[in-house]
């Protein structure tokens, strides 16, 4: 099958999603129109953090880059190979955690759709579909991992894009990049129905302050910080 040419700011469309893999959502779409923005020509080294089924790493593949993608999951790594053969398009996957995987290795762009959705219990699972969304109490598990470590995996110039809940404290995130050393900003917000996560854990999360009762809309923002 050749390769399809993808509408900019669009996801692939007929994606394989296997069992346990975190099907895109508004979030992913979300991030898509971003990275719709950034420069992904021929020559241009992209990382994805957490690529579950592939979609946003061939999207970036299918406009010339070269697309490394990382995810803790081996079903999300064989879904996004099996999006990758049925598109003809190259992506380097590996499978761990996505700071020892890379280290050493510089980016032209970075880009993530980490898990962000506040959790009980003291950090992110360690198995099941979850993994893909849960991250611990403030949901910041993985997003403080990726500020504080982005610095290191961007080249001179290049650009961290990431997406995650209002929830969660966008403020903190653009600081946290900024005392790394990033020119860090909000860069687009949108509002989504709460989905069955979220309706699951109402109690809890009204208990916690993170959310006003009878709340039904969640705040998504993409954060993007420059390397300087």
């Amino acid at each position: 099958m050749a390769s399809t040419t993808f509408t900019p700011g669009a996801l692939p469309p007929g994606l394989i999603t296997l069992p346990g893999v975190y099907r895109p959502q508004a979030d992913t779409r979300f991030l898509a129109e971003a990275l719709a923005h950034e420069d992904l020509g021929p020559g241009r080294d992209v990382l994805e953090i957490g690529t579950g089924t592939g979609a946003l790493a061939l999207h970036a593949a299918d406009r010339g880059a070269l697309v490394t993608a990382v995810d803790v999951s081996w079903p999300a790594l064989l879904t996004a190979r099996l999006n990758a053969l049925r598109r003809r398009l190259p992506l380097r996957l590996l499978h761990g955690d996505f700071a020892a995987r890379t280290a050493g290795r510089r980016f032209d762009l970075v880009f993530a759709n980490p898990p962000y959705v506040p959790a009980p219990g003291n950090g992110p699972p360690s198995s099941g579909p979850e993994r893909a969304w849960d991250a611990g109490p403030d949901g910041r598990a993985v997003i403080d991992r990726i500020c504080a470590r982005a610095p290191a995996m961007l080249r001179d110039g290049g650009s961290l894009l990431m997406v995650h809940s209002g929830m969660c404290g966008a403020q903190e995130t653009v600081d946290r990049l900024s005392w790394a050393g990033l020119t860090a900003g909000v860069t687009a917000r949108t509002a989504v129905p709460w989905g069955p996560v979220l309706r699951g854990r109402r109690a809890w999360l009204e208990r916690r302050a993170l959310a006003a009762p009878h709340e039904q809309w969640e705040e998504l923002v993409i954060i993007r910080a420059v390397s300087v």
